[in-house]
């Protein structure tokens, strides 16, 4: 079995039992930018998606900003990231931390580049009606 299937096994494991209590995050260097709100770590098969928010896809108005924005954000960065859930496309879904403590995704809704994923935020960074 490929090692990314078997470190998303493991952690689908986790989540379903609720171990993820004993270990909720992980850290690890930024490996790749994806786009304005996922991006890849080395050691880490899955990609993550920042948790909490909303950035245009990359062929959308605002999308290449969005990516550009990010990449100066975490570009080699060790970040520290709770696991929040695993998406429908396998990402591991957290919520990211810069080394000296700033929220990805509030930097990057303060920047204006992405907007508060609402649905899934529960209105964490405020910007919900």
């Amino acid at each position: 079995m490929r090692k990314g299937l078997t470190s998303l096994l493991a952690l689908t494991a986790l989540l379903a039992t609720g171990s993820l209590a004993q270990t909720p995050q992980f850290s690890g260097q930024v490996r790749r930018i994806t786009d304005g709100d996922t991006f890849r770590i080395y050691d880490l098969e899955p990609a993550i998606r920042i948790w909490g928010l909303d950035a245009p896809e990359t062929d959308e108005p605002g999308g290449t900003a969005a990516t550009q924005s990010l990449t100066r954000l975490i570009a080699g960065q060790t970040l520290t990231c709770q696991i929040r859930d695993v998406d429908r496309y396998s990402r591991i879904v957290g919520q990211c931390f810069l080394p000296n403590g700033r929220d990805i995704a509030a930097e990057m809704i303060g920047l204006g580049v992405a907007t508060e994923y609402c649905r899934y935020s529960g209105g964490h960074y405020g910007t919900c009606n």
